[in-house]
C-alpha cells in the first residue's frame, strides 16, 4: 500500500519529494531518460502525466508540454508502454496523472487492470470528483490501487472530510487557486490552510503548485509529507538539458 511506503520513507527523511513529467515531452525516449535521472537523484515518488489536449489544471509550461507531445503523435498506448519499461527498472512508486476523458476513452477496466498488472500505485485525475467517480473508486480499491483526490484552499472543512473518505494513498493539496506553475506565497495563509488539511484526514499530505526551491521545501517540512515539483523541473530541463535535472533535485533537500 502507498501509505505504508510513505510511512517507511518518512522514518528516513523529514519530507519526501515527488516529481512530475509529461510523457512524450520532448520525446518518449527523453521522458525515459528524465525519469532515470530523477530516480538517480533520490526522489521518492514520480507522477507520470498522460498528455491531454485540454489539461485544465495545468499552467502554460505543462500545457505547452502536453500540446507538444500530442502534436508529435504521442499516444496513450505509448505512454502505457513507457510506464511498463520504467516499472521494470525502478522500484519507487509511480502514479498516473491524467484527465477523465483519457481514462474513459481507453476504458476504465482496461486502464485500472493495466495499472495493477505493471504496478502503478495510483492515479490523480483532477477533473473527476468523488461523487462522479464511484465506479472508478471501487475498481481502484478492488485492485489495491490508490485514487488520489485533491484539496484546495477554497475547499471547506466539511468537503475535505467527504473527499478524504473516498481517497487512499495520500491527499494532494493544491497550494493556491489557479493552475500549475504560477508563483505561490509560502506564508502564514498557507500554514493555516495546511493545518485545516491535516485536521481533515489521517492520510499523508502532498503539496504542489509552485514548489521550486530549497526554501519552499524547508517551509513545508513538518507541515506536509510530500513536496511535489513539476513545472520547475520542466523549466530546468528546457533551459539546461536533462543532465541538469538531477543536480537541481538533489539541491532541494
Amino acid at each position: 500500500m502507498l501509505e505504508n511506503y510513505i510511512a517507511s520513507q518518512k522514518e528516513k527523511k523529514d519530507i519526501l519529494l515527488m516529481t512530475h513529467i509529461v510523457m512524450g515531452y520532448p520525446t518518449i525516449e527523453d521522458s525515459e531518460r528524465l525519469v532515470d535521472e530523477m530516480v538517480a537523484s533520490g526522489v521518492d515518488l514520480i507522477e507520470l502525466q498522460i498528455p491531454f489536449s485540454e489539461p485544465i489544471a495545468d499552467g502554460p509550461v505543462i500545457l505547452r508540454a502536453n500540446h507538444y507531445a500530442l502534436a508529435r503523435g504521442v499516444t496513450v498506448q505509448a505512454c502505457l508502454e513507457l510506464t511498463e519499461r520504467l516499472k521494470r527498472k525502478h522500484l519507487l512508486p509511480i502514479l498516473y496523472m491524467t484527465y477523465v476523458n483519457i481514462v474513459h476513452q481507453h476504458g476504465l477496466d482496461r486502464f485500472i487492470s493495466h495499472m495493477s498488472e505493471i504496478g502503478v500505485s495510483g492515479a490523480i485525475i483532477p477533473d473527476l470528483p468523488p461523487e462522479e467517480g464511484a465506479d472508478y473508486i471501487q475498481k481502484m480499491k478492488e485492485k489495491e490501487r490508490s485514487p488520489i483526490f485533491i484539496f484546495g484552499p477554497t475547499t471547506t472543512d466539511e468537503r475535505m472530510k467527504i473527499i478524504a473518505n473516498h481517497a487512499s494513498g495520500f491527499i494532494y493539496c493544491v497550494a493556491r487557486k489557479g493552475v500549475t506553475g504560477a508563483n505561490t506565497q509560502f506564508s502564514d495563509d498557507l500554514d493555516h490552510y495546511l493545518s485545516r488539511c491535516r485536521a481533515s484526514t489521517n492520510l499523508p499530505l502532498a503539496l504542489g503548485f509552485g514548489v521550486k526551491d530549497r526554501s519552499d521545501i524547508e517551509f513545508l517540512t513538518g507541515k506536509v509529507d510530500i513536496a511535489v515539483v513539476g513545472t520547475q523541473t520542466i523549466k530546468v530541463m528546457e533551459q539546461n538539458g536533462i543532465d541538469a535535472v538531477g543536480p537541481y533535485l538533489r539541491a532541494l533537500r
